[in-house]
């Protein structure tokens, strides 16, 4: 199947993906390049369409995917059909329209020692994007989005996990009622505070733990802080007097992959 015109309906439907509204009304997102289409189809994500520039053809890294996908639609598009749908000034050949999944939200309250990443308002899709490639690169058993959080399928946030999003449980939902569920199958929910009582370099980060990291001008609510077991603090020598969301978690996610064990 091919689409020439930039103004067939199913492109206008594809390119509204770009909007949350759309997003959430249709329960479907747009992924952009090779890598991320690459990384969707190796984790069978539930991909509807995929769709590559008629001029370039199909990217060669994916023609060995596509024998073993079934159901999906390939579909062969004008340049002007990529631009049109492409969040980006520099369109990528290939694109893929992707159906949201359930989350996996029990599945990783059931995990034994879970080793769990918590963002409560984390709004920009940069960060949170990067948190879900450090939490993916370090190990953790999944991400937990917080109200206030850019939301998931932001293109944007998309981007930054360059396919991480597809390795491991990303939930959406609301703290008050998931904290507690993780504190009552055991989860020490732990926070960093600049009056923090212990270090991150001595805090033990074995067993169940989730980390929860707030908003870089804000913190976490004062909601989610009263769920909140323990404050660390990450120890700096210099004079800056913060760090950005992603840097923070990054830390305290491969300070605990050490200690848990990683060689």
């Amino acid at each position: 199947m091919e689409i020439m015109s930039p103004q067939n309906t199913r492109v206008k439907e594809w390119a509204s993906l770009q909007e949350k509204k759309h997003r959430d009304k249709t329960s479907k997102y747009i992924i952009e390049g090779i890598h991320l289409v690459q990384e969707a189809l190796f984790a069978e994500a539930d991909v509807e369409c995929l769709a590559f520039d008629l001029d370039t053809g199909m990217p060669s890294e994916l023609k060995p995917l596509l024998q073993s996908v079934q159901g999906m639609e390939v579909i062969g598009v004008s340049a002007a059909v990529i631009a049109k749908c492409s969040s980006t000034g520099t369109p990528q050949p290939v694109f893929a329209i992707v159906r949201k999944e359930q989350q996996g939200l029990e599945a990783i309250l059931a995990k034994q020692d879970s080793w769990v990443m918590v963002l409560d308002g984390v709004q920009d899709p940069g960060n949170v994007g990067t948190i879900i490639r450090s939490a993916d690169a370090a190990g953790a058993d999944g991400v937990i989005l917080g109200k206030g959080c850019a939301d998931l399928y932001n293109p944007k946030t998309i981007r930054s996990t360059m396919g991480s999003m597809f390795h491991l449980p990303v939930v959406e939902g609301d703290l008050s009622a998931i904290l507690p569920q993780a504190r009552e199958r055991g989860a020490l929910l732990v926070s960093t505070s600049l009056t923090g009582t212990d270090s991150c370099y001595t805090h033990d980060f074995h067993g169940s733990q989730w980390l929860l990291i707030g908003s870089e001008g804000q913190g976490i609510s004062p909601q989610t802080a009263a769920h909140v077991d323990k404050s660390i603090i990450i120890p700096m020598a210099g004079r800056a007097e913060s760090l950005n969301a992603a840097m923070a978690a990054t830390i305290l996610l491969f300070e605990g992959m050490r200690q848990r064990g990683f060689n």
